[in-house]
């Protein structure tokens, strides 16, 4: 479901705009569609207030807690299962993020990801992706979201910017803690900047080298790494954020001292932040973390070269939750929406 077809439905139910503003504010701070200063009784049409039963049900089954794997570092990964009955992974991150899918599956095929490996399956419309957000801050309060989970952003690109517009303005969320992950795109480069919200960037680097980089994001499409960096610096002094660059770190692939030189040349002097990610080992994938200090050498010394380097570590580490993961190992028969397992590290 989309956005524009949740208006047509308040519209056919007697709504005017200023009418579908309010309900879909309430929704999207996960209030009861009738919350506000001035409620049902004073604001909406009759012919409305008559139909919100029908369509906050509607708005419930968007998204439903399948699952939940709680973190020992505040994360809880979740299980969602959609109206159709498939499902994505959301990630509550702590303290106030939330992490998003914008798709069943994913062409890229990154080759350390679970997601990529059986292709795209289906685009999640926009009201879907809010959807996520609103079950998040059901849970807990949330003021940041990142579109960093199941699927690429840029192969849904009008889903998710509908949604990063509405999650803007009626949900009160703010530009900058709108992260529209990718491993880049120039449609991307093209469109974000024309929006009326401009989300942050963070561009799925992992290596300097084209050639490593195409093996391990077989389906991204093909800009140098170089070029990559310059679309990503010209975004960041339009909009004042700067870019994320995030570096999934493999053992003995891109964690060596020539990926280390070739980063603080390409970055050196570019409005960036170079996030280090130590990866969140994959059962038969043939990938590995480094050693901690491996990763916090590498992080020491590009930020001695003048890089701004975080070592970050993937939420629920403790729980082998990354990405694609958790829906994966759900192979038993599907939960009933209205029981949820809750499953503690």
């Amino acid at each position: 479901m989309r956005i524009d077809q949740i208006r047509g439905r308040l519209r056919a139910a007697g709504a005017r705009t200023c009418h579908e503003d309010a309900v879909l504010r309430a929704w999207t701070h996960a209030l009861p569609l009738t919350s506000g200063a001035r409620a049902a009784e004073h604001f909406l049409p009759l012919s409305l207030r008559q139909t919100l039963p029908a369509i906050a049900a509607e708005l419930d089954m968007l998204a439903r807690v399948s699952e939940e794997h709680l973190g020992n570092d505040g994360s809880a990964r979740l299980l969602v299962a959609l109206s159709d009955g498939r499902t994505v992974e959301s990630v509550l991150l702590p303290p106030h993020g939330v992490c998003a899918s914008t798709q069943i599956g994913c062409a890229v095929g990154c080759a350390f990801c679970m997601t990529g490996r059986d292709g795209l399956q289906r685009q999640l419309g926009s009201a879907e992706i809010v959807a996520q957000v609103v079950l998040a801050r059901s849970r807990r309060t949330v003021r940041k979201v990142v579109f960093m989970g199941m699927g690429e952003p840029a192969h849904n690109l009008e889903n998710v910017l509908d949604a990063i517009h509405v999650l803007g303005t009626l949900g009160a969320i703010g530009h900058k803690d709108l992260v529209f992950s990718t491993v880049g795109d120039r449609r991307v480069f093209a469109r974000l900047p024309r929006g009326p919200v401009k989300p942050a960037l963070a561009l799925s680097l992992h290596s300097t080298f084209a050639q490593r980089r195409a093996e391990l994001l077989p389906h991204a499409a093909r800009i140098d790494p170089a070029e990559l960096v310059e679309l990503g610096e010209g975004y960041a002094r339009a909009t004042g954020y700067p870019i994320q660059y995030q570096w999934t770190l493999l053992d003995g692939i891109n964690d060596g001292d020539d990926e280390l030189d070739r980063i603080a040349a390409l970055l050196a002097g570019k409005y960036a932040v170079m996030n280090l990610i130590p990866y969140n080992t994959v059962a038969g994938f043939g990938f590995r973390r480094p050693p901690l200090e491996r990763a916090k050498s590498m992080a020491r010394r590009l930020c001695a070269r003048g890089i701004l380097t975080k070592l970050r570590q993937s939420a629920g580490q403790d729980i082998d939750g990354g990405c694609g993961q958790l829906r994966a190992r759900s192979i038993a028969p599907p939960t009933p929406l209205d029981t949820v397992r809750i499953v503690a590290a």
